[in-house]
């Protein structure tokens, strides 16, 4: 399915700095940035539930939020992009 995950991380210490870039660092190992703060992410129910419980426990949750958007894996049709930035699709492989 795909999952939408989107994260306002309060960097004005250097506590919420390096938060910002231990949850970056976990969006990015899951799936591929769209937007500064936004990844989507191909996952089953057990990654999902795993990428949530690691990034719960990165987060100040009384400062910092995170936010799951799960479209499904009927996602191809509920998804519209426009404007700059390349896409490429998510379920591509990705060689680095």
């Amino acid at each position: 399915m795909l999952v939408l995950i989107t994260y306002d991380v309060n960097t004005e210490t250097k506590e919420g700095k390096t938060r910002l870039r231990k949850v970056a660092r976990v969006c990015i190992n899951y799936g591929q940035r769209v937007q500064n703060s936004v990844f989507e992410c191909v996952l089953d129910n057990t990654q999902a539930l795993m990428v949530k419980a690691k990034l719960e426990a990165i987060i100040d949750k009384n400062k910092d939020s995170l936010r799951f958007y799960y479209l499904g894996n009927n996602y191809k049709n509920k998804v519209e992009h426009i404007g700059a930035k390349p896409v490429q699709s998510v379920e591509d492989n990705l060689i680095f």
